[in-house]
């Protein structure tokens, strides 16, 4: 798009963040933003809510993201926990399984969730509310930007009325979708592959009493390969891929639909919502930033369905940028760690992305002599326990890890460059057990055996959690309340370690104490007397301008202009 030419006689309105798109992404995005007090407009080209349910799964990790947001309780009331994902052939013989409700990856929730996606966008609109600094124009498109060295001009549209307004940002985040404007503005190619195979994607609401197959399952018919499963709030969710020759006219005539969800629910009784035919791609942006213009989600790539991981993938971009941001915009960190964003996201969506089409082989066989050897071949590599673990437990998922990116060193070692483990805890004052990241705060945070002396020093108002071994009783330590306090909360506070888990992962792993980051990835793993040198690494990797003075002490706010 062209140069933006301001409106004659029309004030600009400055914001730190643009957000274009509010869908799941943008619209979490926007709370994370909005939580780290980031002045933010989010655009919205359509007028009302989605209304679609289009995205349907996330998983432990998109749910940690949420509780992030402040919006777990919310989400999480709305969603449901499949037990148990089969995979089974055309006669419905079941060839492998996945036990999800014995799989625990150790982030705090469920291994899968299914959602309602206007009844989530709905809550993550609704949360937009929260803050007075968080603006959301619907009804309004992106018709150009600008950049320079100082920030963005972004031109907007109204979609009824084609009134034109412009908007300074500081950035522009691209969230919106796989058509994104906002891509083709700062002229980005996409570059993969986009599948033949078409699909008719059927959702809907059906009493309890009309279900006929009450699992999830991938149907592995070579004549037919299907997806089923009932979802949240008494919803149901198939996908049917076509077979040659079929329009899609005809697969979504009410007639076909029904034919087809027979062997699942009782068509009868089964009120459609959603039938649509769609091909899926494996598509990734050649960059995922042009100056101060970043793109998220689908925006930036696109993978297969046969993983959920889609929309789990914008949500870790926003996770990820969101924060980097709030430093950079607060004064804390130089601009260059913003490179790390894709530097970071980009392995770890490829991994994902060709994890899903390496599953959709599995799932996709068209032939009946190839389908008949992959049943017989899983059948017979499950009778090894370590490789039926492999599949039940979900092992093959790519670990949330980056290679390289902002951590003490740059690049992965050890646990260095993981998400770090959410256990329950036990709080003075609080009642009952605590999900870990309810105490850590919003900035970095220090955690590790209560024994170890002071372990901030100049790292304040950073929080040093104290890990205190299961059956401490709580009556012992202090009230976080209590005692000192900075603007982001308490710089010390004691737990009980509840399970054992975090004593038990320092133990594992040699430290003494971890640092983690504001997304919960470690940053470093530190011995009692190397804090100071951590907070050394910190310092150098925020970048820290004036070249001497350490950023660590405020890097604990981890706050936006305006906290």
């Amino acid at each position: 798009m062209g140069s933006v030419q301001p409106p004659d006689r029309q004030a600009v309105q400055e914001v730190d963040v643009a957000v274009i798109g509010c869908g799941p992404v943008g619209a979490l995005t926007a709370n994370l933003l909005g939580a780290r007090g980031v002045r933010t407009l989010v655009v919205e080209r359509s007028a009302t809510a989605h209304g679609q349910p289009r995205a349907f799964s996330c998983d432990d990790e998109a749910m940690r993201i949420y509780q992030q947001a402040g919006l777990l309780d919310e989400i999480r009331d709305a969603t449901v926990a499949p037990p148990l994902v089969e995979y089974v052939n055309g006669a419905g013989r079941v060839f492998a399984r996945m036990a999800l409700s014995e799989t625990d990856f150790g982030y705090g929730h469920a291994p899968l969730r299914f959602f309602d996606q206007p009844r989530l966008e709905h809550t993550l609109r609704t949360g937009l509310d929260r803050f007075p600094h968080v603006q959301l124009s619907l009804g309004t498109e992106m018709a150009g930007l600008t950049q320079d060295e100082d920030g963005v001009t972004v031109l907007l549209s109204d979609v009824a009325t084609g009134q034109r307004r412009t908007v300074r940002a500081r950035y522009v985040l691209g969230c919106d979708g796989a058509r994104s404007a906002t891509r083709a503005a700062v002229r980005i190619p996409l570059s993969g592959a986009s599948y033949a195979e078409p699909w008719l994607a059927v959702s809907g609401d059906v009493p309890p009493d009309a279900v006929r197959v009450g699992d999830t399952r991938f149907v592995c018919d070579w004549r037919r390969p299907a997806f089923v499963s009932p979802g949240a709030a008494g919803s149901y969710r198939m996908e049917f891929m076509l077979r040659p020759g079929e329009t899609q006219d005809e697969m979504q005539r009410p007639g076909t639909v029904a034919a087809l969800v027979s062997p699942y629910v009782d068509p009868d009784r089964f009120t459609v919502t959603r039938a649509v035919v769609y091909t899926f791609h494996h598509l990734i942006a050649r960059r995922w930033r042009e100056g101060r213009v970043f793109l998220l989600g689908d925006a930036a790539h696109q993978m297969p369905p046969f993983m959920g991981q889609g929309l789990c993938s914008g949500l870790r971009d926003a996770a990820n940028l969101s924060w980097k941001l709030s430093l950079v915009l607060s004064g804390v960190a130089d601009a260059a760690v913003l490179d790390t964003y894709e530097i970071e996201r980009r392995p770890h969506t490829v991994e994902m992305a060709r994890t899903s089409v390496r599953l959709g082989h599995v799932f996709l066989a068209r032939n009946r002599v190839t389908a008949g050897m992959r049943d017989a071949a899983l059948r017979a590599v499950q009778t090894i326990p370590r490789v039926r673990r492999f599949v039940e437990r979900f092992e093959f998922k790519p670990v949330p890890a980056y290679r390289r990116g902002l951590m003490a060193g740059g690049r992965r070692a050890g646990v260095v460059g993981t998400m770090f483990p959410q256990p329950r805890v036990l709080v003075p004052g609080a009642p009952g057990e605590r999900l870990l990241d309810e105490v850590l705060g919003d900035g970095f945070a220090v955690l590790g055996r209560a024994g170890v002396d002071n372990p901030l020093g100049a790292w304040r108002p950073a929080r040093f959690v104290a890990v205190h071994p299961s059956g401490t009783p709580l009556a012992d330590l202090p009230d976080p309340l209590a005692g000192p306090s900075a603007p982001g909360g308490p710089d010390r506070v004691d737990v009980v370690d509840a399970e054992g888990v975090l004593g038990g992962w320092l133990r594992r792993h040699g430290a003494d104490l971890v640092v983690l980051r504001p997304d919960r990835f470690v940053f470093a793993m530190v011995a009692a007397g190397g804090i100071e040198q951590a907070g050394r690494d910190l310092s150098a990797a925020l970048g820290a301008p004036d070249g001497g003075r350490s950023r660590a002490d405020t890097a604990g706010l981890a706050a936006a202009p305006g906290s």
